[in-house]
């Protein structure tokens, strides 16, 4: 199937059109024999906020000087790497309780060997490269039927190659499954094997007995990002959606820490955390007293320690803790304010704090998290995610969340690792909210980009983001 897609370039310059050109869909299964049975997810894993697939791409350079083929070398890999990790070959149950059990029936996950018309080099010069992709939709194409959570494929990848010898490799998967440090285990596998090993470096684990309540578990915390009695958002119909990439370097952080007190300890997260939720509550405008949300998602592995988590352990684990505070507050207090909030958020989270989530979710119907009002964000940067090298191509020059949002809840933004065309290291991060608030975020970000010795280094990034 072919398709006819258009990039806009820019205000001045020619539209970008190339062909994407899919082959029907397969099942690539398990390289060899594996158990047949049925396996339980954990009380974390099977929470009502984790049923959705998520969206992941990653942008390999053309290598001239190799003739290896990135459909085959991956969809080879991709076999092998089931035999370690076989559930993902398997079909979700849902059982008493609302209950998530993994059927591993072996049957394969989904794969798409598909070419473009393009080169890298057009992708790149069409900032093509960021969070929002326009093609998206043909790049990682959803198959009828697959995007339910129960009775589907796991996993879909595509494998696009271009016709300048690079390709884009996008994957979605089911989230229950997996979360980020997990996903990084199962590409680092997959790349392992195929740059030639005959086995994964890290053996995977599934043991998700370790996070199952026991019947004598009790909810000892109060989790607030839990909350029953919060009022869902209201829908403005009408009200069109704008997804902008921003790019974060050194000197962005620089001007966000001249924001805080001299002396005052704080991470990169911290720092940038604190000034996005407070420059997206102005740049949406809610009533004063409205009550703000800040949720951050806190890697929990290393707070288990009785028992600990193996280190092949592609579950999820881990918690995400909610700052609040009123929107006058977040507008009108020193960015020190909404920082500190930040961090005892991410300081609650002990052992017992997760095993008390556990048992939430175990007595209380597995509820999602409160939306309303919530700012999320991921830092994906700690993992290899980004790094995912299958050989002759190297690493991608962008490997990361396809998106911002999740699902149907626009207010998630993912940290990716990126290093701009200027050769800096910093940190993307995709912001999606109506097209006015965003007037008004990039006039927040301006504000203190474009002031002072900043601007003298004529520094012009939020300027360039990407619609």
């Amino acid at each position: 199937m072919a398709y006819q897609l258009s990039l806009p370039l820019s205000t001045t310059t020619p539209r970008l059109s190339f062909k994407v050109h899919r082959r029907k869909p397969e099942l690539v299964t398990p390289a060899k024999p594996t158990p047949l049975e049925l396996k339980p997810l954990s009380d974390i894993d099977d929470q009502q906020g984790l049923r959705f697939q998520l969206p992941m791409i990653f942008f390999y350079r053309p290598n001239f000087t190799s003739n290896f083929d990135p459909v085959q070398v991956i969809r080879r890999a991709l076999g092998r790497t089931l035999v370690y990790y076989y559930p993902f070959a398997g079909r979700l149950r849902e059982g008493p309780n609302r209950k998530l059990w993994v059927d591993c029936t072996g049957e394969g996950v989904l794969f798409i060997e598909a070419d473009a018309d393009v080169t890298f080099a057009e992708l790149e010069e069409a900032d093509a490269l960021l969070p929002p992709f326009p093609c998206l939709e043909e790049l990682l194409f959803d198959v009828e039927g697959s995007s339910e959570l129960l009775n589907t494929p796991l996993l879909l990848v595509q494998v696009t190659r271009l016709k300048c010898g690079g390709f884009i490799f996008a994957l979605r998967f089911n989230h229950t499954m997996t979360d980020g440090a997990g996903l990084s285990l199962f590409l680092k596998s997959l790349c392992e094997l195929a740059c030639g090993l005959h086995a994964p470096s890290v053996t995977p684990v599934w043991e998700r007995q370790l996070l199952i309540a026991s019947a004598y578990a009790r909810v000892t915390h109060a989790h607030r990002e839990y909350d029953d009695n919060v009022e869902p958002e209201a829908v403005v119909v009408g009200d069109v959606l704008v997804t902008k990439s921003f790019f974060f370097g050194p000197d962005e952080i620089a001007a966000i820490g001249r924001l805080l007190p001299h002396g005052l300890h704080s991470t990169t997260f911290d720092a940038l955390t604190s000034f996005l939720w407070r420059c997206r509550t102005v740049a949406m405008s809610p009533d004063p007293n409205t009550e703000m949300r800040m949720t951050c998602i806190v890697n929990s592995r290393s707070k288990l320690r009785n028992p600990p988590i193996p280190s092949g352990y592609y579950g999820n684990v881990f918690a995400i803790p909610v700052a609040i505070a009123t929107a006058k507050d977040l507008m009108e207090k020193p960015l020190e304010f909404p920082l500190r909030l930040i961090q005892e958020a991410k300081s609650s989270v002990t052992e017992d704090y997760i095993r008390s989530v556990t048992a939430l979710m175990a007595t209380r119907g597995r509820p999602k998290f409160v939306t309303a009002e919530n700012y999320i964000v991921s830092d994906l940067r700690r993992f290899d995610i980004g790094k995912d090298d299958f050989g002759p191509w190297g690493k991608p020059v962008y490997g990361g969340t396809a998106e911002a949002g999740i699902a149907t809840f626009p207010g998630v933004s993912f940290y990716v690792p990126f290093k701009n065309k200027k050769g800096e290291n910093g940190t993307v991060v995709a912001i999606s909210l109506p097209a006015l608030a965003m007037e008004k975020f990039v006039e927040e970000l301006n504000g203190v980009f474009m002031a002072g010795s900043f601007a003298r280094s004529k520094r012009t990034f939020v300027l360039k983001s990407k619609f």
